[in-house]
């Protein structure tokens, strides 16, 4: 089974606007993330425009074939670590779901929405 893919929003500001010199605080959440992967069982990267989840501070989406999507948000840069042991645990699940009692706990409220993959509707 391939890796699951990461996507963050690299455009999101967090309900703030940063100053000229400064990135998106979803573009640092993005180059933290970065920094951080290396081996094979990591997450695919991948930066996307906007998740439309604006009024949630920074959001990913973690994916993979046949598995459930989730959408989290309010995310800050200092959770990436937090945020790929979770997709660790979702990589390891044969349906993506990670029960909230083994998620780290800084993403304990960070779930926002799971969507289902297309070939689990019946």
């Amino acid at each position: 089974m391939s890796a699951p893919r990461l996507h963050v929003c690299i455009t999101c500001r967090a309900g703030r606007t940063p100053a000229p010199e400064e990135a998106p605080q979803g573009a640092q959440l993005h180059a933290a993330l970065a920094a951080r992967l290396g081996d094979a069982a990591a997450p695919r990267l991948a930066p996307v425009a906007c998740l439309a989840n604006c009024d949630r501070g920074c959001s990913a989406a973690l994916s993979a074939a046949g598995k459930w999507t989730y959408l989290l948000g309010g995310l800050v840069p200092a959770q990436a670590d937090d945020l790929l042991t979770y997709a660790a645990l979702y990589a390891a699940s044969a349906t993506g779901t990670v029960l909230p009692s083994r998620r780290p706990a800084s993403l304990g409220r960070a779930v926002l929405a799971r969507i289902p993959a297309p070939e689990l509707l019946a």
